[in-house]
């Protein structure tokens, strides 16, 4: 459905601020290659502290992070084999998180039935993604398609990020092409327009046409010169739960959220450029030009959007009475998307809940 461009006052719904997340969908939490064969990963998804641990045969799996005995924190054990070992009393659990040997058990004698939740794990973009819902529907639920990833023209720059800020104020950062003006010392964009607006049940489509002049400007290729003014379009897809952006054919970005609280989320982001300098000299040094790029270019952009996204929290901690005024349509487009989601797992959730009672009154 397209909508309306027009900036106008509009009152912002608090309750945006206290919503969950849909878990029917994929969500990274952790660098792949951060997790070696034989070691544990210790993660959060939405208030669920996980265990992801890779066997020694390189294997990942990803089990609730408390012992089906004493609820002890299975990311402090170690790994033997294919199986993860609590450090309380060495209790072995498999990778589904069914308990398949008790160490001062006989082994003539039967186990308990001691089961930890498993859940799907998969490992693609060097990202380790878990889907925290129904697993029976992690087969039918896509992960976002990434396809620069392996396209040897484009530089790779991954970013970390981590904020203690609601994951819909990080979203909302996103969507929010207005706050060049934050940027203004670091040469980023100036004059944004919103000129395009759509959404569906699940998604928010925006175009903005922003204003560039500068050194960067020449880095990324938008113009032979850094002094002139030199104007792109910006387009955002949010496909719920994640965003990809792109600048005209010189930048793909690909982020990827992950909420882990109500006011701690995490992002993992792969930023794909074209840049204006000879492939001779870009592809020995693709690793060093790109954590270049990200520590000296990228990353100070990051950091004064962590302060206003913190800011933004801390007085929404404070006082959530307080009332805000939004004026950009795809903010409000975005709102809506994600209560949705939510409100949609709450209705599945209570739903099942019914279904469950009932069934368990007609056998009664």
């Amino acid at each position: 459905m397209e909508l309306a461009t027009t900036l106008t006052s509009q009152t912002v719904q608090n309750a945006i601020r206290e919503i969950g997340i849909n878990p029917d969908y994929w969500y990274p939490v952790g660098w792949a290659n951060k997790l070696q064969p034989g070691h544990i990963m210790p993660v959060t998804i939405w208030k669920q502290a996980i265990a992801v641990f890779r066997d020694t045969d390189g294997q990942l799996h990803a089990l609730d992070d408390a012992c089906a005995h004493k609820g002890v924190a299975l990311h402090k054990g170690q790994i033997q084999g294919k199986h993860l070992l609590c450090p309380y009393h060495g209790w072995e659990f498999n990778g589904a998180g069914q308990c398949v040997k008790i160490p001062y058990l006989p082994e003539t004698h039967k186990l308990p039935c001691a089961q930890v939740r498993s859940y799907p794990v998969r490992e693609k973009y060097n990202l380790i993604w878990i889907f925290p819902g129904d697993a029976s529907l992690a087969t039918s639920i896509p992960l976002p398609e990434i396809p620069e990833f392996d396209d040897p023209d484009c530089l790779m720059v991954p970013i970390p990020a981590h904020f203690q800020a609601h994951f819909t104020i990080c979203n909302e950062n996103t969507m929010d092409v207005f706050h060049g003006f934050l940027h203004k010392n670091l040469q980023g964009w100036f004059d944004p327009v919103l000129t395009s607006l759509k959404t569906t049940e699940s998604s928010v489509h925006a175009d903005y046409r922003v204003s560039y002049k500068g050194v960067m400007t020449k880095i990324l290729g938008l113009s032979d010169r850094g002094d002139e003014v030199t104007t792109r379009t910006v387009t955002l897809h949010y496909q719920y739960p994640h965003y990809h952006s792109s600048l005209e054919g010189v930048s793909s970005l690909y982020l990827m959220r992950s909420p882990m609280g109500a006011t701690e989320t995490k992002s993992f982001t792969l930023m794909f450029l074209r840049l204006n300098l000879p492939k001779w000299l870009v592809q020995p040094f693709k690793p060093l030009i790109s954590a270049y790029i990200w520590r000296f270019l990228f990353s100070k952009f990051l950091d004064q959007d962590i302060e206003m996204m913190e800011s933004e929290q801390r007085t929404y901690s404070n006082n959530p009475q307080r009332r805000y005024v939004e004026i950009n349509p795809a903010i409000i487009a975005l709102q809506k998307v994600m209560m949705r989601q939510y409100e949609q797992y709450r209705r599945k959730t209570l739903s099942s809940q019914l279904s469950g009672n009932q069934q368990g009154e007609s056998l009664s």
